[in-house]
């Protein structure tokens, strides 16, 4: 969420992002219900001073025995009362309008992401990895896992519909190899700490990282009125909302592999075949929280922790710094990373990395202390894919294929096999 003081200060700033962002402007909407707001809580307060000093008033005019006077007052107290519980109401309806529509606005954009419309107009930042020559022509994954007898599409869509897998035997076992590979990767070697966290949250939760209220639709939400998380992002950022985080504990750096849970409004058509736009998946995510003068540092860190899963598996990739018209709704700048597909001949999103500012902080009302000052100040959050397991799976077996339609095992997954070199019928 933006802060409104800045809106303020800053209206001219907050129409120029939008725009960049595609949308239309709003500040002038955005400060005439701000202005209604802060004129009817004056209001609130002069009559609140007035009801005080009648008060005093009508004891006087008692003591005084001018009864006349005091009945006067005691007459005007009355309508006080009744105006000020009723402002009390109006108060409230003219927070919660406020309190939407800065909750529908997006982050504002960093100067350096590149203006655009949508991914065609995205920046490569940089190309890791030779692409494989293979002297045939390389199948699909869901070519590839059929053939073995490891994927099964059909009996996943008659227990579940569409968008569903059941992986058998070692493509099972690489995927799960694969997931634990990058916890021990980041937890070892880039200073984040594993966690375990629910995979349902309640509406705060999902409001804190921005999926509600204006991206609902992407969510499943349980009888009970809660929703399945759609990626880690959502608890690990939640685990300081509402607190005031010391200082010292700054970054915070936490790491999960969860199954997430998507929807996939607005796909239908995309990517039908396969496995590579599911409902249900694994992710490995990474979040950071931390100080305002470290959220932008931290964000080329945590890019290079996702590529250095990559680099490991010997998978090749580009980095491309996302336009302001297909950046996330929370974030001020995001780098995607795109991983080679031969199958499809071409790069396909396998990580995107994320830093918000206090975007989120401010909406979970999640703070900082900085050393030597009274005040407190919203944390800014980060979020990565670390990766995601699924697609990983994917460029693995379509990378490392072979003419027979075997699938050779990165030396890295092998220990995570138990020795398996590689995958071959039954």
């Amino acid at each position: 969420m933006l802060d409104i003081k800045w809106i303020r200060e800053n209206p001219e700033a907050l129409d120029a992002a939008l725009q960049k962002r595609g949308a239309s402007a709003v500040s002038s909407d955005v400060l005439a219900l701000d202005e209604a707001r802060r004129q009817h809580i004056a209001k609130v307060q002069v009559a609140q001073e007035r009801r005080n000093a009648a008060s005093k008033e009508i004891g006087k005019a008692m003591a005084e025995k001018d009864m006349a006077t005091a009945e006067r007052i005691k007459a005007e107290v009355a309508e006080l009362k009744t105006f000020l519980t009723e402002a009390e109401e109006e108060e409230r309806r003219l927070d919660k309008e406020l309190n939407d529509v800065l909750s529908s606005l997006p982050n504002v954009p960093y100067d350096s992401v590149p203006v655009g419309k949508d991914e065609n107009d995205n920046v490569e930042t940089r190309r890791v990895g030779n692409i494989r020559n293979y002297g045939f022509a390389p199948k699909e994954h869901f070519e590839l896992g059929e053939a073995l007898g490891l994927m099964d599409f059909e009996r996943a869509t008659r227990m579940s519909g569409s968008r569903f897998t059941v992986l058998k035997g070692a493509l099972a076992r690489l995927e799960r190899a694969l997931g634990q590979f990058m916890l021990d990767l980041h937890t070892t070697e880039h200073g984040y700490s594993e966690t375990m966290v629910p995979l349902m949250v309640r509406d705060e939760a999902a409001y804190g990282t921005g999926q509600l209220p204006k991206f609902s639709e992407d969510l499943f939400r349980t009888t009970d009125g809660r929703w399945l998380i759609p990626t880690a992002e959502v608890p690990l950022t939640n685990l300081v909302n509402g607190e005031i985080v010391d200082t010292a504990e700054l970054p915070m750096r936490v790491t999960a592999l969860t199954p997430c849970f998507r929807s996939e409004a607005g796909s239908a058509g995309r990517d039908t075949r396969g496995m590579l736009r599911q409902h249900q998946f694994w992710k490995v995510e990474m979040v950071s929280v931390t100080d305002a003068e470290s959220s932008e540092a931290e964000l080329e860190r945590m890019t290079g922790c996702a590529e250095e899963v990559l680099k490991r598996l010997g998978l090749p990739f580009r980095t491309v710094t996302l336009c302001t018209g297909d950046m996330g709704f929370g974030a001020q700048k995001t780098y995607d990373i795109e991983v080679w597909l031969p199958g499809q001949d071409t790069f396909r999103e396998i990580s995107s990395c994320s830093v918000c500012g206090d975007f989120q902080g401010r909406r979970m009302n999640a703070r900082y202390r900085p050393a030597g000052e009274k005040a407190t100040r919203f944390v800014h959050t980060l979020n990565g894919s670390g990766v995601a397991v699924g697609r990983a799976l994917i460029a693995v077996m379509e990378n490392y294929q072979e003419e027979d339609g075997s699938i050779t095992i990165p030396e890295v997954l092998v220990p995570y096999m138990g020795g398996m070199t590689r995958i071959e019928k039954a």
